[in-house]
This record gives C-alpha cells, sequence and structure tokens, in this order.
C-alpha cells in the first residue's frame, strides 16, 4: 500500500493507494471517505485484503485530519468545502467514474458531492442518514451522549475514548485505541467549524439528493449501530436504493469497515459487481 500526497485548490492531502487494479481486468477505481475526527487509516482493513489487491483503492485525509495539513480557511472545514475536495481528488487522481464510499461524515460529504460526481458509477454510504435539515437530527440519530464531543475543538483522553466506544456495537472486542488517536490528532477547529456550518444550515437537502440521485447507492446498516436510527433510514424515499432496502451487517456497530472488514468487503464487491459495464 502507497502513501502520497497530491495538491488540491493549493493545499497537500494525504491519501493511501491500494495495488489493486493495476494490470487487471478490475480496474475499477474505488475512492474511500472517512468520518468526522478519523483519517484514511481508518480503511487498513480493508485496503490490505483481498478487496484493496483486486480494486484501486483510494483512501484520502481530509483536510485538518490524519496526514492532511489544516483548512487554511475555517469555512472549508464543512459539508460544502469538504465535498469540493472530494470531487476536485476525483478528478485530480483520474477517478471520477470510481464508485465512492463514506463512512459517517464521510457519507454526508459523499451526498453533499453527489450533483457534481456526475460520472461516478455508484455510492455506498453507511452511518451517515441523509437529512434535509438540522431539525431531523434528533429523528435521523439515536440519542448518545458520546456526540457531544463531536462538536469540541478540545478532547480529553476519556472523551474521546467515549466517543470512540460509541463507533463499536456493544460488547465489541475490537479495540478503539486507533480511533482515539486520530480523534485527538485531528484539528479542532474541523470539528467546531462542521458543528457551526450544519447549525447554520449550510448544507444541501440530502433527503432530496437521494430520492433524486440516478446512480446506485447503497446504504449499509451495522446491527449493533449506536448512533443511527434505522427505522428513519428505512422511511426515507429513495428509487436508487440497492437491492430496495438497507443492508444490514451482524456484528457490527457504527463502524463495519472496521469490525468486520471481511463482510464489509464482501457487499462492497457486489454492489460492484451488479454495476455492470
Amino acid at each position: 500500500m502507497d502513501h502520497l500526497s497530491v495538491n488540491i485548490a493549493g493545499q497537500r492531502i494525504a491519501y493511501l493507494e491500494s495495488p489493486g487494479g493495476r494490470g487487471s481486468q478490475d480496474d475499477r477505481a474505488v475512492i474511500f471517505v472517512h468520518g468526522n475526527s478519523s483519517s484514511a487509516r481508518t480503511w487498513i482493513p480493508v485496503l490490505t485484503g483481498g478487496f484493496g489487491q483486486r480494486f484501486r483503492c483510494l483512501a484520502l485525509d481530509l483536510p485538518g485530519h490524519g496526514q492532511s495539513e489544516p483548512a487554511r480557511d475555517p469555512s472549508d472545514y464543512s459539508l460544502p468545502g469538504y465535498a469540493a475536495v472530494l470531487a476536485d481528488f476525483a478528478r485530480t487522481l483520474g477517478a471520477a467514474d470510481a464508485v465512492v464510499v463514506g463512512w459517517s461524515m464521510g457519507g454526508q460529504i459523499i451526498l453533499e458531492a453527489a450533483p457534481t460526481l456526475q460520472d461516478a458509477a455508484g455510492f455506498v454510504i453507511f452511518g451517515a442518514p441523509p437529512v434535509a435539515s438540522a431539525a431531523q437530527f434528533p429523528e435521523a440519530f439515536l440519542p448518545n451522549p458520546a456526540m457531544s464531543a463531536v462538536g469540541s475543538a478540545s478532547l480529553s483522553e476519556s472523551e474521546a475514548q467515549s466517543l470512540a466506544a460509541s463507533f463499536t456495537a456493544p460488547g465489541s472486542a475490537l479495540a478503539t485505541s486507533e480511533f482515539v488517536s486520530d480523534i485527538l490528532a485531528t484539528d479542532g477547529a474541523a470539528r467546531t467549524a462542521l458543528g457551526s456550518s450544519v447549525g447554520e444550515g449550510r448544507f444541501a437537502d440530502e433527503v432530496a439528493i437521494v430520492a433524486e440521485l440516478r446512480q446506485p447507492l447503497a446504504i449499509l446498516h451495522g446491527v449493533g449501530e449506536q448512533l443511527v436510527n434505522l427505522d428513519y433510514l428505512r422511511k426515507l424515499t429513495i428509487p436508487a436504493l440497492w437491492r430496495g432496502e438497507v443492508q444490514l451487517i451482524p456484528d457490527a456497530g457504527h463502524a463495519p469497515h472496521q469490525e468486520t472488514p471481511e463482510r464489509f468487503a464482501a457487499l462492497l464487491t457486489d454492489f460492484i459487481g451488479e454495476l455492470g459495464g
């Protein structure tokens, strides 16, 4: 796996690239977008497995996360700001026709960017319930005290551990130390500015976007999810929804790519296989 960087609008964006797709028939590119206070390394279990060996996987560090530079303008720490980075990243890396996969905030970024990602083959989101406005948050998300941390500039180790624990299914044996280190390493302004922009309504109507989406959209959901309301997801009107329903993943919570990476990768492989062309 290669650790690389690229210049996007004058900013250095770090990313990981798997060896898959090189000289093989499976030349489909897959772009992975991490969540709030995470980084590209959250995708390593998928990129280093059979999926990453088969497909060209590109996982970027969003501004202020991982190894990427902080945003030069705090207003770029917003869903529209991140969506612009994603769209430029796809074009610059020659992956405009990729399948785009987003976890948590990464899923919201994908929905924000979807109208500009006209050549994308399809989208996969999880931990990211589409909302029309901030007023829908109480219905779309489950009540969890750990979520108060996502808007804080500075977090203690114990607060980061509580937030990381909410990413897994209750009783999960998965170690959360990497989640914690990513949370603590994230630019605090990325959390506060994002929270402010969302509170001000500076994001697209995601419900309208999924209702009009022409590319296939897969929505995955861990059975042990502690943050997202499955009943809310099932109420949405999504004509392009893959297989016509939310895909449940047993033995996983908010982070199935970490908790059950083989099952997660198998679903991605099936989704790509059913795209055709």
